[in-house]
């Protein structure tokens, strides 16, 4: 069994959490420990694992990743009125090849997806991505993947798999079960002219740090529809990780990475979130700790709603265009906006949302003015391949 691989959480982690009051995180979830062993899953909605893992960094680090500091910060942190079962399963040690690593997480993620158990990723090298994503095989088809990352991580045609370059592995690998890949905050002077030509090859979306943090709210519809979430450190601003080394002085500042962890959290679909690349410092152990208290939040605030499920919810838009007629749904809790995409997929496919996407209420402004929106013209293009 793969979870005979997880290594408890550590004693002084324990001992740290024994001095914190009774609302503080630590004090409410089911923690693997020496002691006690692995948590039921049964009652778990969402699952804390660390991966240690770092041989295929694209710049090599220097020490270990240190999850045991983020889990102190994590575990300081107070409750808010949250209903779901967290559980801490510990560790997932370097293994004896780095593929050993990636198929002790393919198989940890598998075992949580199919207990409908979401897993929160802390792992030290964003590469940890490929054995997540291939944890889906056999479970779902069709995977909507989000990165938020300065970077598209295609790396070079014959680069071996690293944090750089994982994507390519996503792309090219069999089963593909990729159907759609959105980066958001992307940093131009980071990624080649033909990473960028390659998204706009595949139809994938890209949403530049400069348009994200203009307006933080264009990063909810694309999370909604996403089932797995990659979140590169790196993404952040260097001066609010007290990083010196490898990240950029331009980045999402802590409010607007945690607004995006709280949109993840909130998404239907988002059954896996991932965290990487992150350094040992305290400044860095707090922020991430706080990324994942903001998509616990989220979590617990999720709504289901589908406009085709219960149709009295939503207010339906019909807009005519030169080329097309777009009917648009809003729904009056949420005031959340979908917008229906002509699907060439047949009954029998596992991907129930391919026919409605989620937009903006600018995107329904865009369309009244005559201009077709991008996310519909890409869902569009690659429905019809």
């Amino acid at each position: 069994m793969a979870y005979d691989f997880l290594v408890p959480v550590e004693d002084k982690v324990l001992a740290h959490n024994e001095l914190l009051p009774t609302q503080a995180l630590g004090k409410n979830i089911h923690i693997h420990s020496k002691k006690e062993g692995l948590p039921v899953l049964a009652i778990a909605s969402l699952a804390i694992v660390g991966v240690k893992e770092s041989r295929n960094a694209f710049e090599k680090k220097i020490e270990k990743l240190d999850v045991s500091a983020i889990r102190i910060e994590l575990y300081k942190l107070l409750m808010g009125n949250w209903n779901g079962t967290i559980v801490d399963m510990g560790d997932i040690e370097e293994g004896q090849t780095v593929e050993d690593t990636y198929f002790v997480v393919k198989e940890i993620v598998a075992g949580l997806l199919e207990e409908n158990v979401i897993p929160i990723i802390i792992g030290a090298t964003q590469d940890i991505t490929y054995p997540a994503y291939r944890a889906f095989d056999g479970i779902r088809d069709m995977i909507n993947l989000v990165a938020i990352d300065s970077r598209f991580d295609f790396g070079q045609e014959d680069e071996l798999i690293s944090s750089n370059s994982y994507m390519s592995k996503i792309i090219t690998d069999k089963p593909n079960n990729l159907f759609n890949f959105s980066n958001i905050g992307y940093q131009s002077y980071f990624n080649a002219q033909e990473e960028k030509d390659l998204m706009e090859r595949l139809f994938f979306d890209a949403y530049r740090l400069g348009d994200m943090i203009s307006d933080i709210k264009l990063a909810e519809p694309v999370l909604r529809n996403a089932h797995m979430v990659s979140l590169d450190a790196r993404a952040i601003r260097a001066s609010e990780m007290s990083y010196s080394n490898s990240f950029s002085p331009n980045g999402f500042t802590g409010r607007e990475i945690c607004a995006i962890a709280r949109y993840a959290g909130l998404s239907d679909n988002v059954s896996v979130f991932g965290v990487y690349e992150m350094e040992n410092t305290n400044q860095s152990s707090q922020l991430i700790s706080q990324i994942i208290w903001y998509f616990i939040e989220g979590f617990n605030f999720r709504i289901q709603e589908f406009p085709y499920i219960n149709p009295d919810a939503f207010t339906k838009y019909t807009v005519p265009t030169e080329s097309e007629e777009l009917i648009f749904y809003k729904s009056h809790l949420t005031e959340r906006w979908w917008v229906v995409v002509p699907s060439n997929f047949t009954s029998d496919t596992n991907y129930e949302t391919s026919s409605l996407l989620p937009c903006t209420e600018k995107d329904y402004l865009d369309a009244c003015d005559q201009n077709i929106p991008e996310r519909w013209f890409k869902a569009y293009k690659k429905g019809l391949n």
